[in-house]
């Protein structure tokens, strides 16, 4: 099988790239000729989605973990998408969640790829959904990232029937790097055979 692997940075607002966008370019990648109908299809499910994918972000947020220590966040994914249908791996490259759906037409494998970690520095700021966590929170987006990407997994799974191909959804840990020192997530998610 060929596989197409397409790496998606996301920015915290939704307003920049909105998640109908992000699932437009994924479907695109793997068929061209998308239906308008399909297109409103998606571009409502996502506007649907919106509000319970910004309490996700925040929830994560609320609770950020460093490398390779992402349980709680790896846990909340993998029931997410167990409750989709999807097929889900755990423990991939430590804390990485692989969820994995095929689609009801032939087609390429696609991965959509997630980073979970977040940073050891302290969060500042005073929002509703501040860090609990002490000098350690979501300063660059994994928080927003991993919430938008199950948000795609959520649209796909409700359009499984006409999906081409499969998905494979990757959520990394240790994006920021091994606190540790050593291999970053995306190589031993590689090692763990993610693929």
């Amino acid at each position: 099988e060929r596989m197409n692997i397409m790496r998606f940075r996301i920015p915290l607002s939704f307003r920049i790239m909105p998640l109908h966008t992000l699932v437009l370019a994924t479907v695109v990648a793997q068929s061209l000729a998308l239906p308008q109908a399909v297109r409103d299809r998606i571009d409502t499910t996502a506007r649907e989605l919106h509000p319970a994918i910004i309490e996700v972000r925040r929830d994560i947020h609320r609770h950020p973990e460093l490398g390779f220590r992402e349980t709680r966040t790896a846990a909340l994914v993998a029931a997410r998408l167990k409750a989709l249908g999807y097929e889900v791996q755990t423990g991939v490259g430590v804390t990485g969640v692989v969820g994995t759906l095929k689609g009801g037409r032939p087609g390429l494998v696609v991965a959509i790829r997630a980073d979970m970690d977040a940073l050891p520095i302290p969060e500042l700021i005073e929002v509703p959904y501040k860090s609990t966590v002490p000098n350690v929170k979501h300063a660059c987006g994994h928080d927003a990232h991993t919430a938008m990407t199950l948000g795609v997994a959520e649209i796909f799974s409700r359009m499984r029937a006409e999906l081409p191909g499969t998905v494979k959804f990757l959520f990394q840990p240790a994006e920021e790097g091994d606190p540790e020192g050593g291999r970053t997530g995306a190589l031993r998610m590689l090692d763990d055979k993610a693929f």
